[in-house]
């Protein structure tokens, strides 16, 4: 146990798990569309659903989806900057299967017509898990930098990718993969090291069968 288990992540809310967290899933959401979102649909689960509002979590994951930092000042007054910007939402509740209690599956469309669907849990302390990817099961935390890949599901994939790292002297720490179905989509979570420049990311986009690339830092949370 470390010093954040004891006294929690600095925020703005009243709940570390409904406030912290959601704000969290919300930014990771955002980063996984990899451009600013103009569509939000958002469904709580669990406690979420339940308690959630009152604790601030709808507000909260629509400051994450904004860009904003669990410490931003600007979180309660989420929703009026969320329409000044012309992002469009809404909120539903929905059971998910096997999902942990503080959990929102929150569906995304971006300016430029990119789409993901995701499920993110609310762990406690304000960390969050990502459990589901445009419908494959998955799970990360983004502690650590992570690379989130989607791709042709061919082979040699995993070995460009991997090459590329390689070459640019990132080093793996965990490389899980999932995939809806055989000769389908695909996605790599690479955990690593340190943390990717932006040109690094650019390059495993223009890898062959890559469909896109995101990166999460939770050191970098705030977007500049």
């Amino acid at each position: 146990m470390d010093i954040f288990d004891l006294i929690g992540p600095i925020m703005v809310g009243p709940s570390s798990s409904h406030t912290a967290g959601a704000v969290r899933i919300g930014l990771a959401a955002r980063k996984l569309l990899n451009e600013t979102p103009s569509n939000a649909k958002i469904y709580l689960h669990g406690s979420f659903a339940a308690t959630g509002r009152g604790h601030g979590t709808d507000t909260a994951i629509i400051a994450g989806l904004l860009g904003m930092a669990p410490n931003d000042e600007r979180i309660p007054r989420s929703f009026d900057i969320a329409k000044e910007q012309g992002l469009v939402f809404s909120f539903g509740e929905r059971s998910l299967r096997n999902a942990h209690p503080n959990s929102a599956l929150i569906e995304l469309k971006g300016k430029s017509g990119n789409v993901i669907s995701m499920v993110g849990a609310s762990i406690g302390g304000g960390r969050i898990q990502v459990r589901n990817l445009n419908g494959m099961q998955l799970c990360f935390t983004a502690e650590q930098p992570t690379l989130i890949v989607r791709n042709s599901d061919r082979p040699g994939s995993v070995a460009d990718v991997s090459r590329t790292l390689a070459e640019l002297g990132i080093n793996i720490a965990t490389f899980q993969v999932s995939r809806d179905s055989r000769g389908g989509e695909a996605i790599m979570v690479i955990e690593c090291d340190d943390t990717l420049k932006p040109e690094t990311v650019a390059k495993i986009r223009q890898t062959p069968g890559i469909l896109s690339a995101a990166f999460i830092d939770s050191n970098r949370e705030v977007e500049k």
